[in-house]
């Protein structure tokens, strides 16, 4: 007999061998063990999550000859037929390869006839978005109505590219991608059955480079069988896969909590040799640190059997957790810059470096310069105020001995204090007076010219100034 692929050879046949999908399947046994069947059902999700199989599942949980039940027997004709893909009332459909109106009337034309052997004749539709707008207005009307002997089963992987008025006529059901420790358990359960050798961290490379595809990973681990010559390796997982060995990685990480860069770059060398992915190498450093943030955060929350554990928890010992955010900030805001570098090598080296210049430092030097300015800034900050305050007025005793020139500005008379009641009215109008006003007149007034023999010529003086608005009249 020839060789089957893997992911032909373990295609579930029954709920309780599909990985994941629970809350998918959980409703349609709730409806086969109830006997609540709706005519129509929509499976949507990515490629290889199991839309297909559950269809087949399904088909075989309604056509068994023990019964409508949620557990086939997966003995009788109708289980055997439908496994082997010979059963005569399963019509499988490839939507992508007949997308026209006539394909579509020639698959109804026949749905008035009843089943040949089975319960129910089912219409299995893969890739049902293909179709096209004339071939989904002719399925409207019998897909509303259908006879109570046909159900309809579509699959597909862009939902968003069916007719609402197809929606609303399904039952719709979205499969979810699968994780890496789901995948990771299910392909250490075949190559268990398979007996094959196997490192873990290798599955774990190869559940990631799967995304999610349950498909895709037992295709790969086909793959990775043949290249490690009847066994799976890390290295030879990495060789295939073009990505670089997780150890590398690791010690990036390991220099950035040291907080050394000459480590650092060493590290990036010794990466730099294998000719790596930058980009996805910059993935893996990400995906470490989102490991150790969980183990800082809740230790029982990442799995165990995860490549490298011990270095994962040497990392969560030593590094702080505001250090791993950070980290993990700038190597993601890194990511999205990574291609505008002038090369790719350079540009991961400045991400690792600015995530060791920003790292917060327990005990940062002390410069010498940084405390020079604080005497010069002090020195400006007392000096201001004196160059700043107005010149002070000089004393009574000092205006009557200095004989100013005649251009001089008349110094201020609020502070002159005389006995002759004249001058003192005199001062006190002039202080009520507002500066913007106090304006030097052309002609002042000595104070040695108040003499009894110029009475008259220094009244003169007062009524005009009082005329300007400097002080009011005297009284004669």
């Amino acid at each position: 007999m020839s060789y089957q692929v893997l992911a032909r050879k373990w295609r579930p046949r029954s709920f309780a061998e599909m990985a994941g999908q629970e809350h998918v399947l959980q409703a349609l046994i709730n409806a086969l063990d109830n006997d609540r069947l709706h005519h129509a059902y929509l499976f949507t999700g990515t490629r290889g999550v199991g839309k297909t199989t559950i269809g087949r599942i399904l088909s075989k949980c309604l056509n068994c000859e023990t019964g409508i039940s949620s557990v086939p027997c997966g003995e009788c004709s109708s289980c055997t037929e439908i496994a082997e893909g010979r059963f005569i009332d399963l019509i499988e459909v490839d939507a992508a390869s007949r997308t026209g109106v006539d394909d579509m009337r020639d698959l109804l034309d026949n749905v008035q006839y009843a089943p040949s052997r089975g319960r129910f004749k089912i219409y299995l539709i893969d890739e049902v978005h293909m179709l096209s707008k004339s071939s989904f207005a002719a399925l409207l009307k019998t897909l509303e109505e259908p006879p109570a002997h046909v159900k309809f089963l579509f699959a597909t992987t862009d939902p968003q590219k069916l007719p609402i008025t197809v929606l609303s006529r399904c039952l719709q059901f979205n499969l979810k991608n699968l994780s890496p420790e789901r995948i990771t358990q299910h392909l250490q359960f075949v190559l268990g059955e398979e007996a094959v050798p196997f490192e873990e961290a290798a599955l774990w490379s190869l559940a990631r480079a799967a995304d999610g595809s349950m498909r895709d990973a037992l295709s790969l681990t086909d793959q990775a069988i043949g290249h490690g010559g009847g066994q799976i390796n890390e290295a030879d997982v990495s060789s295939m896969l073009g990505t670089i060995e997780r150890s590398y990685v690791v010690d990036i990480c390991t220099a950035l909590t040291g907080g050394t860069g000459t480590d650092v770059l060493a590290a990036i060398s010794r990466m730099a040799e294998q000719a790596p992915d930058y980009d996805q190498a910059l993935s893996d450093v990400l995906s470490i640190w989102h490991q150790v943030a969980i183990l800082q955060t809740v230790p029982e929350a990442l799995d165990k059997g995860v490549g490298n554990y011990s270095e994962l928890l040497n990392l969560a010992a030593v590094a702080s957790k505001e250090d791993v955010q950070l980290f993990y900030q700038i190597c993601l805001l890194g990511r999205k810059d990574l291609h505008l570098a002038p090369d790719l090598k350079s540009g991961f080296e400045m991400v690792m470096l600015r995530a060791l210049a920003f790292r917060p430092d327990a005990n940062p030097p002390v410069r010498e310069a940084s405390s020079a300015p604080a005497p010069q800034e002090a020195e400006s900050q007392v000096k201001k105020p004196e160059a700043a305050a107005p010149e002070a007025q000089p004393p009574v005793a000092e205006l009557a001995a200095a004989e100013p020139p005649e251009s001089q500005p008349q110094q201020s008379s609020a502070a002159v204090e005389m006995d002759s009641p004249p001058w003192e009215v005199a001062a006190i109008d002039k202080a009520q007076v507002p500066e913007q006003i106090q304006e030097p007149r052309a002609q002042k007034i000595s104070l040695q010219d108040f003499t009894p023999e110029k009475w008259i010529e220094i009244r003169k003086q007062l009524i005009i100034g009082a005329s300007l608005g400097d002080c009011q009249p005297l009284p004669v």
